[in-house]
């Protein structure tokens, strides 16, 4: 039997290296868009911002302190999906073999899916009043979204948006890359659509693609309306329990 002490110093270990990529997966993609659209481009994109409001005086700041603590959390959680890994606990694999070739594409469709449903579920039972105020409310005092907010959690929030992972990992077979595929849609998907700038064109919003897919307005009508578009990835299950904004059926802002 290991040493309980040195385990735990591993686990130590493990938390600050996982901590570190959490941070700088953050730092890259937050920072490279609002470089890209905020800094580096602002005069182009100004007039396309969604929101009329101005940031909160500190906001940016705040939404980072926000989001290093939850990436504390993510950070063991991802300690103990590796030493779940380590033992032979997930359903992780890294040989690829022919089926991959469709269970690859399939597989990851799966994830997106579940994870849709966990989340649009959880989202609106974090809006219920008493919840809303002790969970929620940290994420919304971003009334107007940037993407720093991308992580910018409560500490209990950040727990529920990390149980969907270990449920996952442990559930389903999947190949390593196709988890790290996964984690970086999360994240890219998360900073689009808190960009308050909509980068898919009109006609694209307009296809079948713009119908099923979050972008940055359609989250923006969700922190400004509060009660509407409660999505991560997919629009159906919003269509489907009528909480989709009716300004989404022209997109007006």
């Amino acid at each position: 039997m290991e040493d309980p002490l040195r385990l735990f110093s591993y686990f130590l270990v493990y938390i600050l290296i996982f901590f570190l990529i959490l941070v700088l997966r953050y730092f890259l993609a937050a920072g490279l868009f609002y470089h890209h659209y905020y800094i580096k481009n602002k005069e182009k994109f100004q007039s396309k911002k969604l929101s009329k409001r101005p940031y909160k005086k500190g906001q940016l700041k705040k939404e980072i302190k926000w989001s290093l603590i939850s990436s504390i959390i993510f950070a063991i959680t991802g300690s103990l999906l590796f030493f779940l890994y380590k033992h032979g606990y997930t359903q992780i694999y890294v040989e690829f073999s022919i089926n991959d070739l469709w269970y690859f594409p399939f597989s990851l469709v799966v994830v997106l899916l579940i994870h849709e449903t966990y989340y649009y579920w959880i989202h609106r039972w974090m809006h219920s009043p008493s919840i809303y105020r002790r969970v929620h409310k940290v994420h919304h005092d971003s009334l107007t979204p940037s993407p720093w907010t991308a992580f910018s959690f409560h500490p209990w929030e950040a727990v529920m948006e990390a149980l969907i992972l270990p449920i996952i990992l442990i559930s389903i077979p999947l190949h390593f890359s196709a988890v790290v595929f996964y984690l970086m849609f999360m994240t890219i998907s998360s900073v689009i659509n808190h960009l308050d700038i909509e980068i898919y064109s009109e006609k694209l919003q307009k296809s079948f693609f713009g119908k099923v897919f979050i972008g940055a307005t359609h989250h923006h009508f969700h922190h400004s309306e509060f009660n509407t578009n409660y999505g991560l990835y997919f629009t159906f299950w919003d269509q489907w329990m009528n909480t989709e904004s009716d300004k989404m059926k022209d997109k007006s802002v």
